[in-house]
């Protein structure tokens, strides 16, 4: 017997990946609707692992794994950052044997093993008639997954990188921005004390969004990005020319985390340790630029060193609240996605579709990556955004991929 009730439509609402400033002003969105159309409002916590996770032989509702939420539950948290249902990176396609649940070690011996039949019997077992994943493209991934299994989804798409296809936004990519320019305009001040380069490294795996923007805006003078493959001889000798340019005698170089130069093997990793999704977990090649613009410096610079700071952004660009932008997208994608509940839709991917809100197929989120287009976006010559008419661009110039 299920804890779910049947006779009253029950939403499901979880969060997966890492954590940005506004989701858990989507999580009230949702949730405030979706009360006053007289929906039942379940939070799962800790994203995919919370529905491996619920032991449906235990007696009683599954508050470890579930919470729900009420009006006096998400309004308080509706304006902080982070998410307050918490986060994993588990897939429940390929969950190792070492992170199966204590409950399921004698049902599951393979290596890695496949619970996605117990995500179906819990999402049974809540009563969850529709569910609402929020997430980058390894969470949606799963989604839509879980849709061609005939689970109604309607997903929102969130990752400060803002390379999930499919739409111009993605939550926490404002804030990450705007947290990106603030911090690099503040350590200039060092940099430009010192008479130093000043390298910033952000993060975007895959994706140079992260970087290019705060770059186009004035926030360094050049950037170097997962798409681009770039020479740090060139990258030294262009910041020499701007430092000698600056009257503070200082330049600034905005990197990915993705990001290599020639000569590189691959991207640079702090640990051999994947998650789920295979994926290592990247650090480090802002020092490792960093390094190299010392050491070859002299080269430039009449044979003098010129002395280098390096700043990792990591974590400080996605704690935090939420900026305007990421207050607003939010509550939009969250009246969004009941939108489409209400009118019976499913499989469906909350977006912004050049400045309006629209909707399009979940599939979309594994149809292709979603990159800078270095042709348009990003001049490999100058290691610095391009600027070309702007006119009919989105707010945010190069994120659409339509």
């Amino acid at each position: 017997m299920g804890v779910g009730r049947k006779s009253k439509r029950t939403i499901g609402i979880l969060t997966g990946g890492g954590d940005v400033p506004g989701l858990n002003p989507a999580i009230r969105a949702v949730t405030v609707r979706a009360l006053r159309e007289g929906y039942r409002v379940l939070g799962v916590r800790r994203g995919w692992a919370g529905l491996i996770e619920i032991d449906r032989q235990e007696k009683g509702f599954p508050s470890e794994q579930v919470l729900e939420l009420t009006d006096e539950v998400v309004n308080k948290v509706g304006r902080t950052g982070g998410t307050f249902l918490h986060t994993s990176r588990t897939r429940p396609s390929h969950v190792p044997r070492e992170n199966l649940p204590e409950h399921l070690r004698n049902t599951y011996s393979e290596e890695v093993n496949d619970l996605t039949d117990e995500v179906l019997a819990n999402l049974d077992y809540l009563g969850i008639s529709s569910l609402v994943p929020i997430g980058g493209d390894d969470t949606l991934s799963y989604a839509a997954f879980l849709h061609s299994k005939g689970v109604p989804i309607i997903a929102i798409p969130k990752t400060m990188d803002n390379d999930v296809p499919g739409t111009d936004y993605c939550i926490g990519f404002s804030t990450c921005v705007t947290r990106t320019i603030e911090m690099t305009h503040a350590l200039r001040t060092s940099a430009g004390s010192h008479e130093r380069f000043l390298v910033i490294e952000v993060f975007g795996r895959y994706a140079g969004f992260t970087a290019l923007l705060p770059a186009m805006a004035g926030a360094s003078h050049r950037c170097v990005i997962p798409e681009h493959t770039f020479d740090i001889e060139h990258l030294c000798e262009l910041l020499s020319k701007d430092r000698r340019r600056n009257p503070s005698r200082y330049a600034v170089v905005i990197v990915s985390e993705g990001a290599t130069f020639k000569g590189m093997e691959q991207m640079v990793f702090k640990e051999d340790e994947r998650d789920m999704y295979g994926h290592k977990k990247l650090g480090g090649i802002g020092d490792r630029v960093a390094g190299m613009l010392k050491e070859i410096s002299p080269k430039f610079n009449g044979g003098r060193r010129v002395n280098v700071i390096s700043q990792r952004l990591g974590y400080l660009v996605r704690c935090g609240d939420p900026d305007a932008m990421d207050s607003i997208v939010p509550m939009a994608y969250g009246n969004l996605a009941m939108d489409l509940i209400l009118d019976g839709v499913s499989g469906r991917l909350v977006n912004v579709r050049n400045g309006r809100y629209d909707n399009v197929p979940i599939g979309v989120v594994t149809s292709r990556k979603k990159i800078v287009d270095v042709g348009k976006f990003y001049n490999p010559e100058r290691l610095c955004p391009r600027y070309k008419r702007f006119e009919g661009a989105p707010v945010f110039i190069m994120t659409s991929d339509y």
